[in-house]
């Protein structure tokens, strides 16, 4: 089985007035499909970074990202919008729904993207929005919807374009604790049943025990060494690892 995202010797720095900054250090690791990984860091040390590379939203300085055996240094702007269309579906922090649209409309905008026509699978768009518990949602606005909806909103459009990739950027961030545990056993139901390769960023300890493996980003590398392997991660699992590597 070739891995659905293969990241080797990544480096990554930001130039500005006050000099450069080096955010992430000879990265390196592999995701099979189907797989469930957790990447853990504190605030600013360059999670959503590794994630703006792998979707080609973010140059790399140095090393090399496979993204379903494309290396995404040799293609061109055209060519990595296309395979970010046809292999990523994204679920953001701060949910990036359109709020002049319903939920049907926000749920169809991949497909529209893609070329096709929402109307024509809107009986598929239907019932996607029913197994993520909006059935009677599709036709409010997402000022309309509580965090949770709008999050599981945001979930199904990740999901709608058939993506085989989810590149999850502190989905829970902005959610109670119940409505986040929704939002973390919708994620890992998606990866078990439709086998969907799940990449999550995040700080919370009780997100990463959803994960087949949690990586911890330290000073601009992952320490692969001290990486955990589920199933059944508890959150107490996770404390200890995060307290024994300082983060």
């Amino acid at each position: 089985m070739n891995p659905i995202i293969r990241v080797r010797d990544l480096y990554k720095i930001f130039d500005s007035s006050a000099g450069t900054t080096p955010v992430l250090k000879g990265v390196e690791f592999d995701i099979d499909p189907g797989e469930f990984v957790c990447i853990m860091g504190p605030s600013g040390s360059g999670k959503s970074t590794v994630l703006h590379i792998l979707s080609g939203l973010d140059a790399v300085t140095g090393g090399s990202v496979l993204l379903a055996g494309r290396n995404l240094k040799d293609l061109s702007e055209a060519e990595r919008t296309l395979l970010r269309r046809t292999q990523i579906g994204y679920v953001f922090q701060f949910f990036n729904l359109m709020p002049n649209l319903t939920v049907l409309e926000n749920v169809g905008l991949p497909l529209a993207i893609q070329g096709q026509h929402p109307a024509a699978r809107e009986k598929e768009l239907r019932a996607l929005l029913g197994r993520l518990g909006l059935g009677g949602r599709e036709h409010h606005f997402p000022h309309q919807l509580s965090g949770g909806e709008m999050q599981r909103t945001s979930i199904a459009r990740a999901l709608a374009g058939g993506q085989p990739l989810l590149l999850c950027d502190e989905p829970t961030g902005n959610l109670s604790q119940k409505a986040g545990l929704e939002v973390m056993q919708l994620l890992r139901r998606v990866c078990d049943e439709e086998r969907r390769t799940v990449l999550l960023v995040t700080h919370n300890p009780r997100d990463a025990t959803f994960a087949d493996r949690v990586l911890f980003l330290v000073d601009g590398a992952l320490d692969s060494q001290h990486a955990l392997h589920g199933p059944n991660l508890t959150v107490e699992q996770v404390h200890e690892r995060l307290a024994a590597l300082h983060i």
